[in-house]
């Protein structure tokens, strides 16, 4: 039994902000930080809740890299989350959850089942 995969359109393209994060709601319930990758056209989405600080803060993160980890650093406490895998870097006993991400015809969607 396969079960099909849903993608919920967050918005388009153009609202993302080049090497930067945005704020969106997902199903109506829960924030997600959307970040976007302008050199490589890559869209991310963690959860945007911050376990550590206990705050949804996520999307005002600095992104960077730490060895060939893509990630975001919290705003508040400045742990770094891996926007592939949502593992905290400086503390692998908390993460957030990940999104598979795709840009289709200038819509930005996350898979959602």
């Amino acid at each position: 039994m396969t079960s099909a995969t849903k993608w919920q359109t967050i918005c388009q393209q153009q609202d993302l902000i080049h090497d930067s994060g945005i704020c969106a709601l997902l199903n109506d319930e829960q924030q997600v930080a959307i970040f976007y990758l302008k050199a490589t056209n890559q869209a991310y989405a963690i959860s945007n809740y911050d376990p550590i600080g206990e705050a949804n803060v996520l999307y005002r993160g600095i992104i960077g890299s730490i060895d060939e980890d893509i990630v975001v650093s919290s705003p508040l406490y400045k742990q770094h989350f891996s926007l592939t895998s949502g593992v905290c870097i400086q503390d692998e006993t908390k993460s957030v959850s990940v999104f598979k991400t795709r840009i289709i015809d200038d819509l930005v969607q996350l898979k959602v089942a």
